[in-house]
């Protein structure tokens, strides 16, 4: 969550060239596809974090101009602009214009050079099958706020994508709504991905051992969050059912070419040390139940069972019971009024919402007030409740809320949690990174788990970062990751 806040970008896509493996001459990406995705960029970059700053950033433009200029879209690897984005979702994705992208922490959990190219070839076959253009003309790349925005505006109209998101939270509604590749376009685009493997000289089976670090990383964060992992859209979900795709992969690599091709695997990993993983504290961090922000000097705690997700323009919160995003907007000093906007937008084009009488109220010294609405769905009848906190005479946050009218009360504890963060909490927040470190002699497993940056679950998150079954041994002089502060 940083401080500005954007509303979610339309970004239209348009039909790519033809099919990579048909008779074609290579060919410069269309003015049009060009003209597009620049205008699409930027907005893009608002939506997942913006471009990552780090030294990693030349070595990904290196491999993913390579890798997609065997797609057959463009013969000129400048065509392509391949960003590395600064989130801490596993995500990566393309669009018409030669405009590529992969998360920051999507790298972090690849092991070699390879399964960073099938990554980026899997996203351009996406576009040089033109499956955008099959799906829609115009798709919304959402960020937490457009999600949650577009329901509650839903709740209000009647529309029964409410009860969709009460039942499977905000992060399944954001798939819902965005992501719709079917099953044949995904095997395509693995099929199209590891022709461009091939051709680029790479180990064609990188496609099938990502595709198994996917499954494995989405199998931990569901045991993390009692069936519930915290991020929103990521990869490994969008892309649906990682774990049955891995033999079918590894099948077409073998029927595509003979092994040998580079893994590059020590190139990739002294490139990857230092990357950033996990959130970035300048737009906030989640550490179990909490959420801080050492920048804006706050924080707030969510109920024991409830997951939240920091995007670029908000924080979303998600349960069986009800749903949420912390945000901030526009503040001429006036809790009232803030309020009254706040309603104002979840209202959308169906106009304000009748809500109940403004409370004022304090919240651990911070001047608060909050306000709440009822809104009949076609699931039934629900409580939309906007709860604002002013932080200084031009600045204010505040949560949209919606749980079923029976159960209004249930972020209550969360409402009366937020506070401000003193000196010594701003200055105990730390950022996570990637190191990269080589076995000794008599190092286990056990040995670099016990390092791992994390409270919990230490040993499987180090096995499945370095995509290792958990009867591994290690050998000395073998390089391993780990994640420190």
């Amino acid at each position: 969550m940083k401080t500005r806040v954007f509303q979610a970008a339309a970004l239209v896509v348009c039909a790519g060239l033809a099919l990579p493996g048909e008779a074609q001459q290579a060919q410069s990406i269309s003015a049009r596809d060009k003209q597009q995705g620049a205008q699409a960029h930027p907005q893009l970059l608002q939506e997942f974090g913006g471009a990552y700053s780090g030294n990693q950033v030349a070595y990904v433009t290196r491999v993913g101009q390579k890798i997609a200029v065997q797609s057959g879209l463009s013969n000129s690897q400048s065509d392509f602009t391949i960003t590395l984005l600064n989130s801490p979702v596993n995500n990566a994705f393309a669009i018409p214009g030669g405009y590529v992208y992969v998360t920051r922490q999507l790298m972090g959990l690849m092991n070699d050079e390879a399964e960073l190219a099938s990554v980026l070839g899997h996203e351009v076959g996406h576009v040089a099958a033109r499956h955008s253009a099959k799906r829609q003309s115009a798709a919304q790349r959402n960020s937490i706020l457009g999600v949650l925005g577009q329901v509650l505006v839903g709740a209000v109209a009647g529309n029964s994508g409410l009860g969709q998101l009460l039942q499977q939270g905000v992060g399944q509604a954001a798939q819902l709504a965005t992501l719709s590749f079917s099953r044949s376009q995904e095997y395509q685009a693995d099929d199209l991905g590891i022709q461009y493997l091939a051709r680029a000289g790479y180990d064609s089976t990188a496609s099938s051992t990502m595709l198994a670090s996917l499954a494995a990383q989405t199998a931990l964060e569901a045991r993390q969050r009692g069936g519930a992992a915290r991020t929103l859209p990521e990869w490994a979900s969008t892309h649906p059912d990682p774990a049955s795709r891995v033999t079918r992969a590894l099948n077409q690599a073998r029927k595509t070419t003979a092994a040998g091709g580079v893994r590059n695997r020590d190139a990739f990993l002294t490139a990857l040390n230092g990357v950033l993983y996990d959130d970035d504290p300048k737009q906030g961090i989640i550490e179990g139940n909490s959420f801080r922000h050492p920048d804006l000097k706050l924080m707030f705690t969510v109920p024991q069972g409830y997951s939240m997700a920091n995007g670029t323009t908000a924080v979303s919160v998600s349960g069986s019971n009800g749903q949420a995003q912390f945000t901030g907007a526009q503040f001429n000093g006036n809790l009232e009024s803030y309020i009254d906007s706040a309603f104002r937008a979840v209202g959308g084009q169906n106009g304000n919402v009748r809500y109940g009488e403004i409370q004022r109220t304090q919240v651990n010294g911070l001047d608060a007030a909050y306000a709440i609405a009822q809104a009949n769905t076609q699931s039934g009848q629900v409580a939309v409740t906007v709860f604002a906190y002013q932080f200084d005479a031009r600045t204010a946050y505040h949560f949209v809320a919606i749980t079923p009218v029976n159960n209004a009360r249930v972020f209550e504890p969360m409402y009366r949690s937020v506070r401000r963060l003193n000196a010594s909490e701003v200055a105990a927040v730390k950022p996570r990174r990637v190191q990269v470190v080589t076995v000794q002699a008599g190092q286990t497993p056990q040995t670099f788990a016990a390092r791992m940056a994390y409270p919990d679950y230490q040993l499987e998150r180090f096995l499945v970062l370095n995509a290792l079954q958990a009867n591994a041994q290690l050998s000395a002089g073998q390089r391993v990751k780990i994640v420190t502060y």
